[in-house]
């Protein structure tokens, strides 16, 4: 193969590509939950706030999960190569791409005459189908059955309510 020739990914790195996508998505969203969930007060532009802040949070979590990735397992089986960097970027990218989500539901609900915390709760709403979805989608991938596809939408669901449980603990 020449140089100018873009290197055919295997099966195998395909595979594990698609994981990482549902992977990353499934975290990413529970991590935005958790994110509208942990917001106190904001200032002067609480949208525009708490949507940096979801953005921000999901660039921050997928810099430290490209940083374990190549300075963790990576590191002990191979040398570091831009190849290498990109694929790792790439493949923990969807922790960042579950964020948009949640974030544009906050872009939104102004026009849908929403208030702050009517704000909150779409964002969250928003995450926890996101997670709910993802790993769904996860489980169809796979290959799953439609009944395990189900118990692993629920069990996702499930956690997503215990997410929105300690929304209504922190706030009331």
């Amino acid at each position: 193969m020449s140089r100018t020739e873009p290197a055919v990914p295997s099966a195998a790195d395909a595979d594990h590509r698609a994981q990482a996508d549902y992977t990353g998505g499934v975290y990413g969203s529970m991590l935005a939950a958790s994110v509208v969930i942990g917001t106190g007060t904001l200032g002067s532009f609480p949208h525009l706030e708490l949507a940096v802040l979801l953005l921000g949070t999901g660039v921050a979590f997928w810099i430290a999960h490209v940083h374990a990735q190549l300075f963790g397992a990576r590191l002990a089986r191979q040398a570091l190569d831009r190849r290498t960097v990109v694929e790792v970027c790439r493949a923990e990218w969807p922790i960042v791409k579950a964020a948009v989500p949640p974030t544009v539901a906050v872009a939104v609900s102004p026009l849908l005459g929403l208030d702050l915390q009517g704000t909150f709760w779409l964002a969250l709403a928003v995450a926890v189908a996101g997670q709910v979805g993802w790993s769904a989608a996860a489980a169809r991938h796979a290959g799953a059955s439609w009944c395990l596809t189900a118990i692993t939408a629920s069990i996702n669901l499930l956690l997503g309510l215990l997410i929105i449980s300690f929304k209504l603990v922190l706030t009331h």
